[in-house]
């Protein structure tokens, strides 16, 4: 993503007051940022609305990334970037591609199988699965998590969540309502993607920028302490068409002419997306943050969705956040789309980096738009 001239202004808001709803969770009365596109001349109202949900916790995870490593030294030389182009306006050394024969769900069934193994858990046990992809194996059926579910022989029911590089953290709240309602007592939620397949290969400001990696979790029921203190999904699907995959779906079938000229791969208006991205973060974490009567610094990690390393500085030299609190892994994997937060928490948790009781703060965003951000007490 190319930093480039302010592209959205965002208007003052008015505040409302927080007000409790069913199941002890916190609602928050709509609030709406009005955000002037001078471009386009549109508008786009954003929804200010959190809920909390206790009693669940993490209770493994595991992850995997494909054996076959890219270096910027290999883009560069490809493209014709001058050296250390690549890291210096993203802060991305390498990334992990897909081998032929791999695709979303092998990824996923590999970081599934780790988090099984270190959960010591059986697989007969789970009796949900969620996945958050926007690269599923077929266009249209069977879904990636069925496939998942066959290769992992589980007796669950199995179903995707698209919503691109937040597909993670809407599964995990997704998941997380049949926790916390018992009609689940193990639920295994997966974020993957093979971002490799679907960029341009051609195209020197998208292709860099991507790699392919998997990351999964098993939720159960925890202490009344343990779960989402405050969470935020969101949408504006009038941004849609700033990230988007222009053929191959019911509007636009791929076709010869729509394959020349390359409308199956997935084009995005760089500028606007980064600025959007540093305004939403720092917008949606200063949110569940108030609403939860927390600081910055009350929250121990921040796993960030991967997508640039300058957006997740931005946006946390504007909140105050310390540098020692922010855990990246982008400049070995890249952006690894829903992947990228469930890969960052696995490698955290095995650095010790997380603890029993810490507040961790999840937030991803991209395509859709869409954003997802929790405050989840480990």
């Amino acid at each position: 993503m190319e930093q480039g001239s302010p592209h959205f202004v965002l208007d003052s808001i008015e505040t409302s007051r927080p007000h409790a709803s069913g199941n002890g969770s916190l609602a928050l009365a709509t609030k709406t940022r009005t955000v002037a596109d001078p471009n386009a001349g549109k508008l786009f109202r954003l929804s200010r609305r959190t809920q909390s949900l206790l009693g669940i916790q993490i209770v493994a995870s595991g992850a995997y990334v494909p054996e076959r490593v890219v270096t910027n030294r290999e883009l560069e030389d490809s493209y014709g970037f001058e050296p250390g182009w690549i890291e210096q306006r993203t802060g991305i050394v390498t990334r992990c591609h897909a081998l032929p024969h791999q695709a979303t769900s092998d990824l996923c069934v590999e970081a599934a199988r780790r988090a099984i193994r270190a959960g010591r858990v059986d697989a007969a046990d789970i009796d949900l699965l969620v996945v958050g992809t926007f690269t599923p194996d077929h266009a249209g059926c069977p879904s990636t998590a069925c496939l998942v579910q066959d290769r992992l022989g589980l007796d669950a029911p199995a179903f995707d969540v698209q919503a691109a590089c937040s597909g993670f953290v809407y599964a995990l709240v997704t998941a997380a309502q049949y926790v916390a309602t018992g009609n689940s007592q193990l639920a295994l939620v997966i974020g993957g993607d093979t971002n490799s397949r679907i960029v341009d290969p051609h195209d020197q400001r998208t292709a860099p920028l991507f790699g392919d990696g998997a990351g999964a979790v098993l939720l159960a029921r925890g202490e009344p302490h343990q779960g989402l203190l405050c969470y935020q999904m969101g949408a504006d699907g009038s941004g849609g068409p700033l990230l988007q995959i222009p053929a191959g779906g019911t509007r636009c079938p791929v076709t010869p002419a729509e394959i020349a000229a390359g409308r199956h791969y997935m084009q995005m208006d760089g500028r606007s997306v980064f600025k959007w991205a540093v305004r939403a973060l720092t917008d949606t974490i200063e949110l569940v943050l108030e609403q939860s009567g927390l600081g910055p610094h009350d929250v121990d990690c921040y796993l960030l969705h991967q997508a640039n390393i300058r957006i997740i500085n931005s946006a946390m030299e504007q909140l105050g956040v310390s540098p020692s609190r922010v855990y990246n892994n982008l400049f070995k994997y890249g952006n690894t789309s829903a992947g990228s937060i469930p890969l960052a928490l696995d490698e955290a948790f095995r650095e010790g980096r997380i603890h029993r009781g810490d507040t961790l703060l999840l937030s991803g965003f991209g395509a859709g738009l869409t954003w997802g951000t929790a405050l989840f007490r480990w």
